[in-house]
């Protein structure tokens, strides 16, 4: 195929840029969203944080719950902890239910942390609150999905809420506005004994 000339690269350019104007052109609906981040790939809970880094950025207050992982130091932390007008960053995890061995204990500190999501989701002052692996306990149960959904439905309208984990349930994908799925390619704990690192997983 013979390569295209410049004239033919900007006629071409063109045509996609008077498309892509038009589509967005059309799009005036401005929302808070439910977005769910789930799948098997790593990255759910890097995501969620990116758009908590955007929303610094723009002001935004944020609030950050996480399910699972407040048994460990997270470097996102140390980054929130210099916004405190802004991020409201609370890791009341006490690591993974095969860890803890103890499914009633488990369960109160889901409820605890529940609790603060809702809180958060009710208050219009924050402008995104993210449920980090709330899709876990979701799976293991620990929580009514149908306690999730009616807490969702009820949010501000402009109210961002971000969900993370793997497994999100059925109804919860329904009910979000957008739903990525992380797809695992490779990875180096699997294929060469590689622990998890500074900065790359926590």
């Amino acid at each position: 195929m013979a390569e295209r000339t410049e004239a033919e690269h900007t006629a071409k350019m063109a045509k996609i840029k008077a498309v892509r104007d038009r589509m967005v052109a059309e799009k005036q609906v401005e929302k808070g969203l439910v977005i769910v981040h789930t799948g098997k790939g790593k990255g759910k809970t890097t995501a969620a944080l990116g758009m908590v880094v955007r929303a610094i950025g723009h002001g935004m207050k944020i609030g950050v719950v996480q399910f699972v992982k407040g048994a460990m130091t997270s470097g996102e932390k140390a980054v929130f902890d210099a916004f405190p007008g802004q991020v409201e960053f609370k890791p009341m995890g006490e690591g993974f239910t095969w860890n803890t061995q103890d499914r009633a204990r488990d369960i109160a500190v889901t409820r605890e942390a529940w609790e603060e999501v809702k809180r958060m989701i009710a208050d219009p002052s924050y402008q995104m609150v993210v449920a980090d692996e709330l899709n876990i306990v979701l799976r293991y149960d620990y929580l009514p999905l149908g306690e999730v959904l009616e807490a969702l439905a009820a949010k501000p309208e402009m109210t961002h809420v971000v969900i993370t984990g793997r497994n999100a349930p059925e109804g919860l994908i329904e009910a979000a506005d957008l739903v990525t799925e992380m797809t695992q390619v490779k990875h180096p704990f699997r294929e060469q004994g590689v622990k998890a690192q500074t900065g790359i997983e926590f």
